[in-house]
């Protein structure tokens, strides 16, 4: 679905809440007759399709403002590099996709590899191109601790996009030998 300019995804888990819900309302109304119920009912099953949509379009817009910063401002790194010392730094690395999490929350955590090692690449809304297993990627994003107080250093993304480019992985390279 598109709004303005904006290409907004709605999960499936959104769906979802708003079908079960669908078919509660639909059997409440149906043994207890009470059309009182649908007075309530449809608006509230609207608002749960409608606040997710809502709350997908402003991080797309957000994110869609904020890149032509990152692309000026994010410097080239290499995996290994990435540290707790570069805290609050954008950064811009190139990697294989090597895994794929929470896609289906529109909130997608993408494990990215180059030479050097690999790195957890997380977006808080869906990017704009469909990214899979095994593509090589160009990722624009801010270092952020894993955790709040303690972990790692991960790349909260703002971008990530498929380059025409081959990269091989340490894992790949370690396979041959």
């Amino acid at each position: 679905m598109r709004i303005g300019k904006v290409e907004v995804k709605v999960s499936i888990v959104a769906v979802a809440v708003v079908a079960v819900f669908a078919i509660f309302l639909a059997y409440a109304y149906f043994v207890s007759g009470d059309s009182r119920i649908l007075l309530w009912g449809v608006p509230t099953l609207v608002l749960l399709f409608v606040i997710p949509i809502g709350l997908n379009y402003m991080s797309q817009s957000e994110y869609a403002a904020v890149r032509p910063e990152y692309e000026r401002e994010a410097r080239p790194v290499r995996i290994k590099m990435i540290n707790l010392n570069m805290v609050g730094e954008p950064v811009r690395i190139e990697g294989v996709v090597e895994k794929i999490r929470f896609q289906f929350l529109n909130r997608p955590s993408y494990i990215v590899a180059d030479r050097s090692g690999e790195i957890s690449v997380k977006l808080f809304t869906q990017p704009e191109e469909k990214i899979k297993v095994g593509d090589v990627v160009e990722v624009l994003g801010m270092v952020i601790k894993r955790y709040i107080a303690t972990g790692d250093a991960v790349v909260n993304g703002v971008s990530i996009k498929k380059i025409n480019k081959t990269i091989e992985t340490k894992k790949k390279i370690q396979g041959e030998k």
